[in-house]
């Protein structure tokens, strides 16, 4: 169903991918938005137990897009390293296919913010204090993969 990809021998391996789907905190998500153009966005992320997870507000465009349509994708990359002739880079990358969901369940809401928190606040009690703050009004999405690979790109 999925493509395979056509420069085998830039292929990373799952737990490559998975290094940097755990290490790297954003990248974009690709819905099919109104009037079905495509609509792709930024997020901070978290990946835990296969599954990528994110927060948002509980209205807009992502989450008509989502509840009208379950199929995304999702990128991230690193920040690579500058090549030696000045200007181009090399870089890793992974793209993910999969279905999307919101979360109902405060216990799994506030399981997840915790991890996605945790990642970026300094501190588990400033994640601890902005989830009690917030949840009433945050919405958690949860991809669940169906289809990953991940590249080494090499621009020239």
């Amino acid at each position: 169903m999925f493509r395979k990809m056509r420069r085998l021998g830039q292929m990373l391996s799952k737990e490559e991918c998975e290094e940097i789907l755990t290490r790297e905190p954003r990248g974009v998500l690709a819905l099919l938005g109104d009037y079905d153009y495509p609509y792709a966005l930024p997020m901070s992320h978290v990946y835990v137990d296969g599954k990528i997870y994110f927060h948002g507000a509980m209205q807009g465009h992502k989450n008509d897009a989502v509840k009208k349509h379950d199929k995304v994708s999702y990128c991230v990359f690193d920040e690579g390293v500058k090549n030696d002739d000045g200007w181009s880079y090399t870089f890793r990358s992974v793209i993910v296919f999969g279905r999307i969901r919101t979360l109902a369940d405060d216990d799994e809401k506030v399981e997840k913010l915790t991890h996605l928190g945790d990642k970026f606040f300094p501190t588990h009690d400033e994640t601890v204090s902005e989830i009690e703050r917030l949840l009433h009004r945050t919405e958690v999405f949860e991809i669940t993969i169906e289809h990953m690979s991940g590249k080494t790109v090499v621009e020239k």
